[in-house]
Formats: C-alpha cells, sequence, structure tokens
C-alpha cells in the first residue's frame, strides 16, 4: 500500500518525466544514456526531498536547479572521466533526420563542444525561453554570469560550426 507522498510523488513523475528526459538530452548534448542516468539521479533527490519540493515558491525553478547540480555531480564522477567517447557506436541503425521541434544531430554534436554549465545556460535560455533572472536561478549563479556564458556559448558555437559547416545542416 502506497502513502500519501508516494501517489503524490508517482503521479509527479507519470506527468513529468518525459519532459526532464528532453531536457536531460538537451543538457546533455544527445547522450540518451547520460540523460537517463540524470532523470533516475534528479528524481531520486527529489523524492528525498519532497516536502521541501512541496513547499518551494517555484517547483519548475526547484527542479531545474535540482537538474543542473545533478548534471553538475555526474560529470565529476570519477567512472565519467575515465570513459572514452566514440564518434559513431558500430551496429546501430543510421540516426533517422529530426522531426520538428527535437534537436538535430548537428546542434547537438555542437552542443558538446561546450562545457557543462555553458550548454544549460543555452538550454535554459533558448530552448525553454527563460529569463535571464530564471536561468541565473537554475544555475546557481548571478545574472550578469548567465549573460556571460550565454555570449560565450553562442560564440564558441559559431567557431565549432563555422569549423565544421556540415554540423549547421544536419
Amino acid at each position: 500500500m502506497r502513502s500519501e507522498r508516494d501517489e503524490q510523488f508517482h503521479r509527479f513523475v507519470v506527468s513529468r518525466r518525459s519532459g526532464l528526459v528532453r531536457t536531460a538530452t538537451l543538457l546533455t548534448a544527445g547522450d540518451a544514456h547520460l540523460a537517463e542516468d540524470l532523470v533516475q539521479s534528479v528524481l531520486t533527490k527529489l523524492y528525498v526531498a519532497w516536502p521541501a519540493f512541496q513547499r518551494a515558491d517555484n517547483p519548475d525553478g526547484y527542479l531545474r536547479r535540482v537538474m543542473v547540480n545533478a548534471l553538475t555531480d555526474e560529470r565529476r564522477r570519477w567512472w565519467r572521466r575515465r570513459e572514452e567517447s566514440m564518434a559513431d557506436v558500430p551496429d546501430l541503425p543510421a540516426a533517422e533526420p529530426a522531426r520538428d521541434g527535437e534537436t538535430s544531430e548537428g546542434l547537438r554534436a555542437a552542443l558538446k563542444q561546450l562545457p557543462p554549465r555553458m550548454r544549460a545556460a543555452l538550454v535554459f535560455r533558448y530552448f525553454y525561453d527563460l529569463d535571464v533572472a530564471d536561468t541565473a536561478d537554475a544555475l546557481g549563479c548571478s545574472e550578469g554570469t548567465v549573460k556571460s556564458q550565454t555570449a560565450r556559448a553562442l560564440d564558441r558555437l559559431r567557431v565549432v560550426i563555422g569549423q565544421n559547416p556540415s554540423l549547421a545542416h544536419r
């Protein structure tokens, strides 16, 4: 038999999980496995802090902050630093072209070139259209830092795409 808290959390997960996975996929530059790990970590942390989450004045801001903190924690794990990324995984079908509303492979590849906090600044500012204050809240930094991180990230994306114009069309 589930408690009322468990029922509330279950309803939350059912209603929000797909959006969390979408956000995590953007924050991890398209790494679906890391995105799933990130969402599980976020949900675990959220379950533990469920009463605080329910009392939060801005639950969406609280959730974004937990996600960024979990991403930062995940990047610090020693086994993540020892993994080697591969450009192409063998024996998998070719990726389908991006549908409307999905992130293109080229954009994911370009985002992958950014440090996680710069990537998070772009995701929250431009994919989710948050203002500077809400993005600063999610990242746990000042509004000036959001502005500078966003500007630097856009500059770096322009360089990456300029060096490899095919990224802009994938």
